[in-house]
């Protein structure tokens, strides 16, 4: 049997031999169909069709001799593709997949063949054993030679290579400047590799060229060079623009975006610039595309002169690697310059350009930018005009750096502005806002952190002197009170008007602890006047000298940061002196990794403690005496200087709840205001207190309070202890109500309901007349 066995699969061999290349394109077609990517190597694809000729000649050639597996040699063209792979970067496990399957279809090819020639099902079953046995054993031959060839070539490759690149990224992108990371590449480049180095940048993505649109040919800046010999007469002058032909190779390679190598004949050489002469002696030449990031930043040529070897194709891959790395050093460089210069316009656009008109404090601000290549962040701070004279204070950071940290703070300041225009107490605002973020973290598909932020919110109250405030996560304000000696706003000339510890603080916003409500504004008792205990250590004294004022830092709750969700937040109310200053800021004003907090919060004290009574020279103080150098972090400082609204321009008027009280309440306002000196405005404001009392008789329940509270406007309040809003409506031809709000929005510059603990509070805000008005002097 083993004779016949022999003499059949000689007999096979013969028939399939004239067949040998209907066979090769039966195996290519099938590797192709199974590894396409292979077929992008134009010399791999070239390889391949003469080293699968030369597999099933020699296969062919081992079954007609009857030779054993270990007496036949690997093709030498299979060793050489295998290096090829190895050069070209393909793993080798693709390069062993590809060998599987050309040797897989090859014995199927050839058991196809066996049916065809006999019909004996022993001879069949011992020829296909045969056959299987031959083929794996081949296989498992062969396989180990192309291997080893690929190991070899991947060993002595990467070696080389990683001695260029280790040097390349010791030595590219020192920095964050353009040239000087060019330069650098240049510098590398002739180092045992390349006699002459050139790097152009398209002029349309450098920074500081202006805007420039893309153009055909490409307009190019010479931002480096440098030549072995230190002769560079034959190359562009450092800095200028210049193009290439449109249909020279250097065009090609940024169009296309491929590295090219070139070599003598000096026909196939590259053209120079227009109008720039070649360098000497130049025999072979890389154009390397500069390519980061999907885009296109220019052009690194590597030259040789005759003196030297040419390029292989090995260089080009160390020059392309060495390139990349360049690529993403400048691509770095480019967006940081850019990055920085417009997160910084944004930011600034973002924040407040202009003082907003209010009474109830004189503001000033700064903000100054990272000195740090981090970027810049998300610091903002805010000034927020509220109903009833009042004002909010706002300060916050976001986490993160550069434009999404910008915009991101956009959008909090405006989400801050809406829920402060339906005048939300500071926790339950910064509740609001907790949400917000988390919205936001799950529209860009982020984990609960990834997008986070601090925020302190204060209200301050000028009628009743009330301070209210809530943190999320954010530094505790400094709180300075007026020099000593200034009884400006204090009862019986005392000073405890400063924030404390103690009765007079509502720190779980349930509202009954004993602070004063925003609804009725009854005055401050004096357990809401006890002091704070500053929690490092106490005021300062009260010497000889300039006048003191007592800094305290509020022995307040700090809740979690904005994006965690599920936990609240606390607001704490305290009354302020006339003339205090509050102090808000982010971290950045205090933290430094040369200085310790407390030294920092202890200087902040030093200096709030002599400040002016301008805000102004305040912020200048305290910048100059914490960051005396570029802070490394941003900073958003606010410092405000309260005021106090004169008892003189507050009338309050408890109503009961019967519509016959609206008449009483239309003559309180009449005498009020020709108390005032505004009769001018008489009608309209008793048109408007008639329908916000009626409204609040007809649909709210008691207490009933009417308040007139005059100053740069006239603004009518109406409290009541229903919490259900009211809303404008269309009323119908025939109905009898509907209109009182309607009415209320014609005659008033603008209207709303702030809602209360106790109920709500209708208000709105008429202005005052051009001749006859006394508005409050600040």
């Amino acid at each position: 049997m083993r004779t016949d066995v022999d003499a059949f699969l000689r007999r096979l061999a013969q028939e399939l031999r004239p067949r040998t290349d209907e066979s090769v394109d039966v195996l290519l077609q099938s590797v192709r169909g199974e590894l396409p990517e292979l077929w992008q190597y134009e010399d791999i694809a070239v390889l391949a069709t003469k080293e699968t000729a030369a597999h099933v000649t020699t296969f062919l050639h081992m079954l007609e001799q009857g030779l054993d597996a270990t007496e036949v040699a690997a093709p030498s063209n299979s060793l050489e593709l295998a290096r090829r792979f190895a050069r070209s970067g393909v793993p080798v496990s693709t390069l062993l997949r590809a060998y599987r399957l050309g040797h897989i279809g090859l014995f199927q090819l050839i058991q196809a063949e066996v049916p065809r020639l006999t019909d004996d099902p022993d001879l069949i079953n011992a020829a296909s054993t045969r056959l299987m046995t031959a083929g794996f054993a081949y296989v498992d031959r062969t396989s180990e030679r192309v291997v080893l060839a690929y190991q070899e070539e991947r060993d002595r490759r990467l070696q080389r290579r990683l001695v260029m690149t280790n040097d390349a990224g010791r030595r590219i992108g020192t920095t964050l400047d353009i040239r000087r990371t060019a330069q650098e590449l240049a510098d590398v480049g002739i180092d045992d590799f390349a006699d002459h180095v050139t790097v152009d940048m398209l002029v349309s993505v450098l920074p500081d060229d202006g805007t420039h649109p893309p153009s055909d040919p490409p307009l190019l800046r010479r931002v480096a060079q440098r030549s072995a010999s230190g002769d560079a007469s034959s190359l562009i002058a450092p800095d200028r623009t210049h193009t290439y032909p449109a249909r020279s190779e250097q065009a090609r390679a940024l169009a296309t975006g491929r590295p090219e190598l070139y070599s003598a004949p000096s026909a196939d050489l590259p053209a120079p610039a227009d109008g720039v002469r070649s360098a000497d002696g130049v025999h072979s030449a890389l154009l390397v595309p500069l390519l980061a990031r999907g885009d296109t930043l220019g052009l690194v040529q590597f030259l040789r002169d005759a003196t030297t070897a040419p390029f292989d194709e090995d260089d080009l891959l160390i020059a392309g690697e060495i390139a990349a790395r360049a690529a993403v050093y400048l691509d770095n460089a480019r967006r940081y310059t850019h990055e920085h210069t417009t997160a910084l316009t944004l930011q600034r656009s973002l924040l407040p350009q202009h003082a907003v008109e209010q009474s109830a404090v004189v503001a000033a601000s700064r903000y100054l930018p990272s000195g740090s290549r981090a970027g810049v962040g998300g610091d903002w701070y805010d000034v927020i005009p509220l109903s009833g004279a009042r004002v909010a204070l706002v300060v916050g950071d976001v986490v993160g750096r550069g434009l999404h940290a910008s915009a991101t703070m956009g959008r909090l300041r405006t989400a801050v502005r809406a829920f402060a225009d339906i005048d939300l107490m500071p926790d339950e605002l910064l509740t609001h806002l907790d949400d917000v973020v988390i919205r936001l973290q799950h529209e860009e598909g982020q984990e609960a952190g990834e997008t986070s932020a601090t925020c302190l919110y204060a209200v301050y109250d000028p009628v009743s002197r009330l301070c209210s405030l809530a943190s999320a996560g954010h530094v505790l304000p400094a709180v300075a009170g007026p020099p000593a000696g200034d009884d400006r706003g204090l009862a019986g000339g005392d000073d405890r008007g400063l924030p404390g510890e103690g009765e007079g603080v509502d720190r779980d916003g349930d509202g009954n602890d004993p602070a004063l409500s925003d609804a009725n504004d009854r005055a401050p008792s004096d357990d809401d006047n006890r002091p704070l205990s500053d929690g490092d250590g106490p005021a300062l004294p009260r010497g000889d000298g300039p006048a003191l004022r007592s800094v305290t830092f509020p022995d307040m709750p700090i809740g979690p940061p904005l994006g965690l969700g599920g936990l609240p937040f606390e607001t704490t109310q305290f009354t302020l002196p006339e003339g205090s200053l509050l102090a808000l800021y982010t971290d950045g004003l205090i933290a430094s990794r040369t200085r310790d907090v407390d030294e920092a919060r202890a200087t902040l004290r030093e200096v709030l403690a002599t400040a002016p009574e301008s805000p102004d020279e305040v912020c200048d103080r305290l910048l100059a005496a914490l960051l005396p150098t570029r802070p490394a972090d941003d900073v958003a400082l606010l410092v405000a200087r309260t005021l106090t609204l004169d008892p003189g321009h507050v009338a309050t008027l408890d109503l009961p709840s019967d519509p016959a009280a609206v008449s009483g309440a239309r003559r309180f306002a009449s005498a009020t205001l020709t108390a005032w000196g505004l009769d001018d405005l008489s009608f309209t404001t008793e048109l408007v207190v008639s329908e916000l009392v009626t409204n609040a008789i007809r649909y709210g329940q008691s207490p009933i309070q009417l308040r007139l509270i005059r100053q740069s406007t006239l603004t009518c309040e109406v409290f009541d202890g229903s919490g259900t809003a009211p809303h404008l409506r269309r009323a119908r031809t025939f109905d009898e109500g509907g209109r009182g709000l309607l009415l209320v929005a014609q005659c008033a510059r603008r209207w709303g309901t702030r809602h209360t603990r106790e109920g709500k509070v209708i208000w709105a805000e008429l202005p005052l007349p051009a001749e006859g008005s006394a508005p409050y002097d600040l």
